[in-house]
């Protein structure tokens, strides 16, 4: 090897350690399998195997729902796939739930699909709203007895499942849309067919490494034609890509063997790098096949010229040094107090360090900036929703202007769209809430209502009766029979997704928890979850952050002060007696 050879590689040695370190490489599924089996060999030689674990709380909420699928002639009769809480079922309209996954491999599922004449089920495994807290899969599981018992039917690399679909009349015959794994690229994603019950899976469509299916749909009218939705999307623990060239809507006319790209630039539908994800549904009207699709159009909306007064947040980010240093002091003392910056930058301290090109003015505005008001504050494009009558050669555009307030700047976690069977002109898009259009998707409304949680993933509309909705969303399963006017909450089962717990020295002793998007809360460890305080009123368990509720701390010399906050470093300390509250999250300089 010669001199320069061995430089180079001296020189890039560190650069690929270091890469390894920040970017590890994924436990293998085999390994995963292995593992679990481990634990379960554990748990049998385990001294306190026979010990039952108890609910205590909290109960007034249940998780996040990932799918739900309904037995079409008795509607009572449905499950709920949780995004980290397995698979239940009820038989009496949510009244009650049974579990029926909680000893596999996984706990975290993407989508189910019920062969009611059969009594089998089908679970997809691992959650595809690709968040930080979406958690991988193994693959396919079977149940040929109503989820009593399980059987794993492979595509164990695919780690995200998009969408099951069983063939209206041959049961071995099964379509996976595979979404693929969320921190790394891999190859086992796309859209995977098999026509013996899941023995083996034959890949059918594939866009690339880092593009996988989110979406799958067949056509009302002949089972031979399918549309699936592909998305580009890559995360890191610094950095998410959620749109791409890869994301598109493709069509097959011979069962899935073949597939063409419907979303071309002369097919009206967005695509390019701004294209993300992608919710499909389809019906008939007036014996034609209408499809409708909502994108996340992760393209910038136009700059709207706003006559807004002083100094702004835009006006510094685009500021040349010289045009900033031409500005009244009075103006730049005003943005400093009503931004609540330290009182040791004055006017003239920040001149001068523009002057000595220490700092540039975009720094003003970037100071204020943080990753939460950036999930609200949302110059993309976000939700649009498009039609097709021609099997998705042309697309159109539903509405006029934007839909505000739906998806924000994280469309990727919704991407769903529901269409009425029966009334092909009423549409469903799921977001922060939950919209109803009557008209095609000319005009939305909301139909949220204060019982019904924010952030919504999964919608079954009865076909046989009007009005009647089942809704799943981050706290759990609402019913409506009156078209989302009035809701019913389903408060359990209580399989919230917990970030951290902790526990004071009180007698007897609290326990406190923060929750994915259910808050903070505390409560007695004595407490049995049950239903009692619906009659009573009496709940003992308190609320004390909202959001993602993340880590907690109680200060148990007095057990009062506690330590709580949410989601990307917004911490406080709260004195449960007096109600007081201090926002602690360390500033910057």
């Amino acid at each position: 090897m010669n001199k320069t050879a061995i430089i180079t590689t001296l020189l890039f040695l560190p650069l690929f350690l270091f890469s390894q370190q920040i970017n590890p490489a994924y436990t293998p599924a085999p390994e995963r399998l292995q593992n679990s089996d481990k634990r379960k060999a554990m748990l049998e030689q385990s001294l306190v195997k026979n010990v039952p674990f108890k609910s205590i709380g909290p109960s007034v909420f249940s998780g996040r729902v990932a799918d739900v699928d309904v037995r079409p002639e008795n509607p009572t009769f449905f499950y709920v796939a949780y995004a980290s809480g397995g698979l239940w079922k009820t038989e009496n309209n949510g009244q009650s739930f049974t579990p029926l996954f909680d000893n596999e491999a996984v706990m975290s599922i993407g989508d189910i699909a019920v062969d009611w004449p059969n009594n089998s089920v089908w679970v997809g495994t691992g959650e595809v709203n690709s968040s930080r807290s979406s958690y991988s899969g193994v693959g396919m599981f079977k149940s040929t007895d109503g989820g009593e018992t399980w059987q794993h039917k492979g595509l164990p690399e695919s780690h995200h499942i998009g969408r099951v679909l069983v063939h209206p009349s041959d049961p071995n015959t099964v379509w996976v849309a595979v979404l693929g794994h969320l921190y790394s690229p891999n190859e086992e994603r796309g859209i995977y067919k098999t026509t013996d019950g899941g023995e083996t899976w034959n890949r059918v469509l594939f866009v690339d490494e880092n593009t996988g299916a989110i979406d799958l749909v067949i056509d009302p009218q002949n089972p031979n034609i399918l549309y699936a939705a592909t998305w580009h999307r890559e995360r890191r623990a610094w950095d998410f890509v959620e749109s791409g060239e890869g994301s598109g809507i493709y069509k097959s006319i011979d069962g899935g063997n073949n597939w063409t790209l419907l979303s071309t630039s002369e097919s009206g539908f967005p695509t390019g790098k701004g294209a993300g994800r992608i919710g499909l549904d389809a019906a008939v009207k007036n014996g034609k096949t209408i499809l409708v699709a909502v994108i996340d159009n992760q393209n910038r909306r136009p700059k709207e010229d706003k006559k807004e007064k002083g100094l702004t947040k835009d006006a510094l980010r685009d500021m040349s040094a010289e045009a900033f240093l031409k500005l009244e002091e009075k103006d730049i003392e005003k943005y400093l107090k009503d931004n609540n910056f330290p009182k040791k930058y004055t006017p003239k301290k920040v001149k001068k360090m523009v002057r000595k090109h220490e700092i540039k003015p975009a720094a003003l505005a970037e100071y204020l900036d943080n990753a939460n008001a950036q999930l609200f504050d949302t110059p993309v494009v976000g939700a649009e929703v498009y039609s097709s009558d021609d099997g998705g050669l042309t697309w159109a555009k539903t509405h006029e202007g934007y839909l505000d307030d739906v998806y924000y700047s994280y469309g990727y976690y919704f991407g769903q769209i529901r269409v009425a069977k029966q009334q092909p002109e009423k549409l469903y898009i799921f977001g922060v809430p939950i919209l109803v259009s009557e008209d095609g998707g000319k005009n939305w409304q909301t139909i949220n209502s204060p019982n019904v949680h924010s952030d919504h993933h999964a919608l079954w509309v009865d076909p046989a009766r009007n009005g009647h909705l089942i809704l799943g969303n981050d706290g759990g399963i609402n019913i409506s029979y009156d078209g989302g006017e009035n809701w019913v909450k389903c408060n359990t089962p209580s399989v919230g997704q917990f970030y951290h717990i902790a526990v004071d020295m009180e007698q007897p002793y609290n326990v406190y928890g923060g929750l994915q998007d259910n808050g903070s809360w505390y409560g007695p460890h004595t407490f049995k979850a049950s239903t009692r305080w619906h009659a009573t009123g009496h709940y003992p368990y308190r609320s004390f952050a909202g959001g993602d509720g993340m880590q907690t701390a109680v200060d148990t010399r007095d057990n009062n002060t506690i330590y709580g906050g949410f989601q990307f470093g917004f911490y406080f300390r709260i004195n449960k007696k007096t109600g007081k509250k201090k926002r602690i999250t360390p500033r910057h300089d």
